[in-house]
């Protein structure tokens, strides 16, 4: 079983570790905190990631922002809703109200394949360890 990693939650709430390029073997992203020249262009280039707001907040979360939810997070929270179930405002709202400690812990269990115990993609709720 792996566990994701307190790292690997994005500025905008994104759990990077759940995210179909981190868990693809090829071409995999790194997630949003730990880009490196593999990285994808898209990644280097998110708003979200590079706002300017951030630079300055202690944990580097946009909730943490005085704009937040600002359009751009609100923009990618309809988005994940619609299409994969997943809001970034609650994964955000959650971290404030719990920690990023306690949080993780949650997603280690709500993304967790039912076979062989690994995470579950949120694009395509695809098993990427045993393909289930």
């Amino acid at each position: 079983m792996t566990n994701i990693l307190k790292n690997l939650m994005a500025p905008c709430g994104m759990n990077c570790g759940i995210c179909m390029a981190y868990l693809r073997d090829k071409n995999k992203c790194p997630g949003c905190r730990n880009l490196n020249e593999k990285s994808r262009v898209s990644c280097w280039g998110c708003k979200i990631r590079n706002c300017e707001f951030l630079k300055d907040l202690k944990n580097k979360f946009c909730v943490e922002c005085k704009n937040y939810p600002c359009d751009r997070v609100k923009h990618i929270d309809k988005r994940y809703r619609t299409k994969y179930g997943m809001s970034m405002i609650e994964n955000l709202n959650k971290i404030k109200e719990i920690g990023i400690v306690e949080f993780m812990k949650i997603e280690n269990t709500r993304w967790l394949c039912p076979k062989c115990g690994n995470q579950i993609c949120v694009h395509n709720k695809k098993c990427y360890f045993c393909e289930k």
